[in-house]
C-alpha cells in the first residue's frame, strides 16, 4: 500500500511539475530568440512535425524538459548532454509551448550537415618536422568526425602491420559498430592526418603518420548528417578524452549559419569541447564563389563561425613544394561570418588536389573515378585518391596540431591557434577576410610550440616569414612575442574577449620596448589596456587599431549589428555580402543576385563542405 501511494505521489507531482510549466509559458513567454531562425516560420503551421535540438536552462532541468516533449506529443530522440539537451521530433503545433516553457533555453531545427598528400608535407614544413625534429603525432589522439573509416587500409597500419590505428569507431548515424565509409570521405581525411604512406612507400604519408584516431561516423553514404549527430561526436569526444587522450578534433563536415554562435547548439557544443582542452577544427566551408563565377565574402560555415574553433580556408600548392606559387583556392570561404560578422578563416593550408586514402566501392570512389592513383606496391585496387576542398585543407592543420602537442603538450587549444597564426606566413595579395593570418607553417608552428615548452633552455625561434600577427576576435595585433603561461591561453578565456577567463585584461606575452635590436633589449606586457573597469573601453595598442572587419568605418570598431557590412569597410570596392530580411537570411550581392548559397527544403539544408563549384574540380598533379 505504501509503494501505491509513493508512486501515485510522484506522478502527482510530476503533472503539477509540467502543469507549472504551461502556466509560466503562457504569463511568461520567451522572447522570440528562443528558437532559431528556421524553426519560426513552423511555429504556425497546424499540421506535420519538425526534428529540434532542444537545450534545457541548464542540467537540472532536463529532466523536466523531457517530460513536457513527451506531454505535448514528441518522440524522443538521442541525449546531447554536452549541451543540456536531447533531440525530439514534435509536432509543430507544439513548437510555440515548448520554447516558451522557462526550463527551455533555446530550441533549433536538427539541421543537415555535409563533407566539406606528396607536396602537401614539404610545402608546410611538416615532412621537416619529422626529419629534424623526430616528431610524428604518436601518442596524440585525433577524433575524427566525419563519414567513418575503412575496415582496412595499408596507410592506416601500426608499425607491426597487424593492426588499424583505429582505437575507437563509434557510428552515430544509426548502423552498424563494424568500421565503414560508405562515402569515402572519413577515410580520406583520416589519410591526410594520420597516414603512413605505406602503399606509396612514404610519399603519400599525412601529417603526423603516428597519432591515433578515433573514428566517429556522422556522415551517410551520401555524405549528409545532421547536427545532433556532430553535438553528439563532441560529446563523445568530451566524455573520453581522458581515456584515449583526444587532444584535437577535425571537422570537415559543416551546415549553413542561421544564428549567433552564441545560441546554435553545434557550436555551443564545440564550446563546450574547447573547454575541456580539445582544440576543435573546423572547415571554413566551399563558399568563395559566386554562382556567377566572381569572388565572395561572408561564406563561412558552421562550426567555422565561432571564435573558438580553429578555422581553415582552403590554397594551391600548385603542385610544388615552393611557397612562393602558392594561391588561394578560389572555392574557399571568406569572412566575416554571417550574423556575428567575425573576422574569419583564422588560416589557410593546402586543399587543392590533395592525395589521400581510397575506399574501394565507396560513393567518392565510384563517382571520382578519374580520380583514383596507384601506389608503389601491388595492391587490389587504387589506394588513393584526389581530391580539393577545405575539407581537406582541414586535416592538413589538424596533423600540423597533433605534431605541436607531441612538442608540447601543455598547450591549451587558444595557445595552439595562436602559435599557428603567429608563424602562419602572409600573402600581401589576399586580405585577412580570405588568408586569415596566413598561409599554414607547420615547421614555425611546431618550432615555437617546442620553444614554449622550455623557454629558458631553448632559443627563440623567429623567423622573417613568420606573420608575427594575431587576430584576436576582430582586432589584428602584431610584434609581440607569445608567453606559455600568458591568461590569453587559459582555459575558459574565450578567443577574442578584452579579458581572461579570471577577469583580467588579456594578456598574449610581451613586446620589445627598447634595444629591440640587441642584447639588452627591454620587454613590456603585450595585451589589452582596459579603459575602464569592465574593459568595455580597450586599447588595442597601435597594430590592433585596424579592425580586420569593420576597417575605419566606426572608429576602428565592431560595427553595430544593424550596420550592412561590405567589402567598402575594409577597402574593396564589390559588395558581396548580404542582408538579413525578417527571419530569412539572404546570401547575396547588391548587383541584383539572389540567393549565393544555403537553401533550405523542408528538413534539408544544402550547404557545407560538399562542392558544387567547378573550381573545386580535383586536381592530379604532374608526378616526377
Amino acid at each position: 500500500m505504501r509503494f501505491t501511494f509513493t508512486r501515485v505521489c510522484r506522478v502527482v507531482v510530476q503533472l503539477l511539475t509540467i502543469s507549472t510549466f504551461f502556466v509560466c509559458a503562457a504569463a511568461n513567454a520567451q522572447p522570440a530568440g528562443a528558437v532559431d531562425p528556421l524553426l519560426k516560420p513552423r511555429l504556425s503551421l497546424l499540421t506535420g512535425t519538425s526534428r529540434v535540438v532542444v537545450v534545457a536552462r541548464n542540467a537540472s532541468s532536463l529532466g523536466a524538459v523531457t517530460q513536457l516533449i513527451q506531454l505535448l506529443g514528441g518522440v524522443l530522440g538521442r541525449p546531447l548532454p554536452v549541451i543540456n539537451g536531447r533531440v525530439a521530433t514534435v509536432p509543430n503545433i507544439a513548437l510555440s509551448t515548448l520554447a516558451s516553457s522557462l526550463a527551455v533555453q533555446h530550441v533549433a531545427l536538427d539541421r543537415r550537415i555535409v563533407g566539406t598528400m606528396e607536396r602537401t608535407g614539404p610545402t608546410t614544413g611538416a615532412t621537416a618536422v619529422r626529419q629534424e625534429l623526430g616528431l610524428d603525432g604518436s601518442g596524440i589522439g585525433v577524433a575524427v568526425i566525419d563519414s567513418g573509416i575503412t575496415a582496412w587500409h595499408d596507410d592506416l597500419s601500426d608499425a607491426s602491420g597487424c593492426w588499424q590505428r583505429v582505437d575507437r569507431f563509434v557510428n552515430f548515424t544509426g548502423g552498424s559498430s563494424t568500421p565503414s565509409d560508405e562515402y569515402g570521405h572519413g577515410t580520406h581525411v583520416a589519410g591526410i592526418i594520420a597516414g603512413n604512406g605505406f602503399d606509396s612507400g612514404g610519399a603519400r604519408s599525412g601529417i603526423a603518420p603516428a597519432s591515433r584516431l578515433v573514428v566517429l561516423k556522422v556522415l551517410d553514404g551520401s555524405g549528409q548528417g545532421r547536427i545532433s549527430d556532430v553535438i553528439a561526436a563532441l560529446d563523445y569526444v568530451v566524455t573520453h578524452k581522458a581515456e584515449l587522450n583526444i587532444r584535437v578534433a577535425n571537422l570537415s563536415v559543416a551546415t549553413g549559419v542561421y544564428e549567433s554562435y552564441n545560441l546554435d547548439p553545434l557550436t555551443v557544443a564545440a564550446r563546450r569541447a574547447v573547454d575541456a582542452g580539445i582544440v576543435v577544427v573546423a572547415a571554413a566551408g566551399n563558399n568563395g564563389r559566386s554562382p556567377q563565377g566572381g569572388t565572395q565574402y561572408g561564406g563561412i560555415t558552421a562550426p567555422g563561425n565561432a571564435p573558438w574553433v580553429l578555422t581553415v580556408g582552403a590554397s594551391s600548392h600548385m603542385g610544388t613544394i615552393d611557397r612562393a606559387d602558392d594561391t588561394i583556392a578560389a572555392f574557399s570561404s571568406r569572412g566575416p561570418t554571417a550574423i556575428d560578422r567575425a573576422a574569419k578563416p583564422d588560416l589557410v593550408a593546402p586543399g587543392v588536389g590533395i592525395e589521400s586514402l581510397s575506399v574501394p566501392n565507396s560513393t567518392l570512389y565510384n563517382t571520382m573515378s578519374a580520380y583514383l592513383l596507384p601506389g608503389t606496391v601491388p595492391t587490389s585496387y587504387p589506394p588513393y585518391l584526389s581530391l580539393s576542398g577545405t575539407s581537406m585543407a582541414t586535416p592538413v592543420v589538424t596533423g600540423t596540431v597533433a605534431l605541436m602537442l607531441q612538442a608540447n603538450p601543455a598547450l591549451t587549444p587558444n595557445a595552439v591557434k595562436a602559435a599557428l597564426q603567429f608563424t602562419a606566413q602572409r600573402n600581401p595579395a589576399y586580405d585577412a577576410l580570405t588568408q586569415g593570418a596566413g598561409f599554414l607553417n607547420a615547421q614555425g608552428a611546431v618550432e615555437l610550440a617546442h620553444y614554449l615548452a622550455a623557454p629558458s633552455t631553448t632559443a627563440y625561434p623567429v623567423d622573417t616569414i613568420w606573420s608575427r600577427q594575431l587576430f584576436w576576435g576582430n582586432h589584428r595585433v602584431a610584434d609581440g612575442r607569445l608567453v606559455q603561461g600568458a591568461n590569453a591561453w587559459q582555459p575558459g578565456t574565450q578567443w577574442g574577449r578584452a579579458t581572461s577567463a579570471s577577469s583580467r585584461p588579456i594578456v598574449w606575452g610581451v613586446i620589445c620596448s627598447a634595444n629591440c635590436d640587441s642584447s639588452e633589449a627591454e620587454w613590456d606586457s603585450w595585451g589589452v589596456i582596459c579603459g575602464n573597469w569592465s574593459c568595455s573601453s580597450a586599447d588595442w595598442g597601435d597594430m590592433g587599431s585596424l579592425d580586420v572587419v569593420w576597417g575605419s568605418l566606426c572608429g576602428s570598431s565592431d560595427c553595430s549589428s544593424s550596420t550592412p557590412w561590405s567589402r567598402d569597410a575594409v577597402g574593396g570596392a564589390t559588395v558581396v555580402w548580404g542582408t538579413t530580411d525578417g527571419d530569412t537570411v539572404v546570401w547575396g550581392t547588391t548587383g541584383g543576385d539572389t540567393v549565393v548559397r544555403g537553401t533550405t527544403d523542408g528538413d534539408t539544408v544544402v550547404w557545407g563542405t560538399s562542392c558544387s563549384d567547378s573550381s573545386c574540380e580535383p586536381v592530379i598533379w604532374p608526378h616526377p
